[in-house]
């Protein structure tokens, strides 16, 4: 039960980016994780590099990068991660938990971890060539006996420090990423609106030419209506001029055809003098007032808007400023 409880309190002080038991400095993220000091310094790097002094081993300050366990956004001060509160509490579960365990974490793993072929042989040495754990015999006299070798723990050590810094670049990635498509996003935005604005501008520019055709067209019918009203008035008044000859001319045809037909002849002739003179100015007057040949048509309003409607078809967005 002892053990038991010990190997979960190891799990419960391992680091989320060396994978190892916190070392300390501990620091306590705004989010309350638990961080070593160098892998909060890494991930810190890793999300702002354009801070890391070129050829000096000063710490930056400032920035932001996010929790490994939680992603939280942490922004630190000009002090980096030294500004970060240490876990004083974790640092001193950990001095007690070392002075109960003399022995490495996952040691008791190890242990009980023994050589496939040699069943009393543990497994304490790692083949480079065929990048697998084995044990000494195997080395001496088995299948890795004309490999290299390496102490497992070194091997372990140099993959787990790979792997941690594989993470750290993991997650500035991740930052990197997530800045893109934010920024992506404030570019979409940005051009939506951006064509709001233009579809705006040129439905605003389009009317304003339909408000100029529709004034030009109401100017030319407005042309085109008052001749036709000057000349219908002309001809109305030479029909009107007409129609007041034909009434009085048809009025002296009856009362010369009653003249006519007077037996008495000293009566006849008391009135057919006056009748004569009117028949006669009335064959005399002048009905020569007639519209000129043509006075009718109305084709000289006739109008080309071809080249206009041409000019209209070239219309298109401004290429420079």
């Amino acid at each position: 039960a002892e053990a038991r409880s010990m190997e979960s309190l190891e799990k419960q002080l391992i680091c989320p980016i060396c994978l190892e038991m916190f070392s300390k400095p501990v620091v306590i993220l705004p989010c309350q994780h638990n961080l070593c000091r160098k892998c909060a310094n890494d991930v810190f790097q890793a999300s702002n590099p354009l801070w890391q002094s070129r050829g000096s081993s000063a710490v930056p300050s400032g920035g932001r990068f996010r929790c490994p366990s939680c992603r939280h956004e942490v922004v630190l001060d000009r002090h980096g991660v030294y500004g970060l509160q240490r876990n004083l509490l974790v640092e001193n579960i950990i001095d007690i938990y070392k002075q109960e365990s003399a022995r490495p974490l996952h040691n008791k793993a190890e242990q009980h971890l023994m050589c496939e072929e040699h069943e009393d042989e543990r497994i304490n040495i790692y083949c480079l060539r065929c990048e697998a754990p084995t044990c000494s015999l195997c080395k001496v006299f088995g299948a890795h006996k004309d490999c290299e070798v390496a102490p497992l723990p070194a091997v372990y050590q140099r993959q787990k420090t790979e792997l941690s810094d594989g993470i750290a670049m993991l997650v500035a990635g991740n930052d990197r990423i997530q800045a893109i498509i934010t920024q992506m996003e404030e570019i979409c935005h940005t051009i939506e609106e951006n064509g709001r604005r233009q579809k705006q501008h040129v439905g605003l520019r389009f009317d304003a030419l339909y408000g100029i055709l529709e004034e030009r067209k109401k100017e030319l019918l407005q042309s085109i209506a008052a001749e036709q009203e000057a000349k219908l008035q002309r001809i109305r008044g030479l029909i009107r001029q007409y129609g007041d000859h034909l009434e009085a001319s048809s009025k002296l045809v009856e009362s010369a055809i009653q003249a006519m037909e007077e037996p008495q002849m000293a009566v006849y002739l008391q009135h057919s003098k006056e009748l004569l003179k009117k028949i006669t100015d009335m064959s005399k007057a002048s009905m020569s007032s007639r519209p000129e040949p043509g006075y009718e048509n109305m084709d000289h309003f006739s109008i080309n808007v071809d080249y206009v409607a041409e000019m209209l078809r070239t219309i298109e967005f401004q290429t420079g400023a």
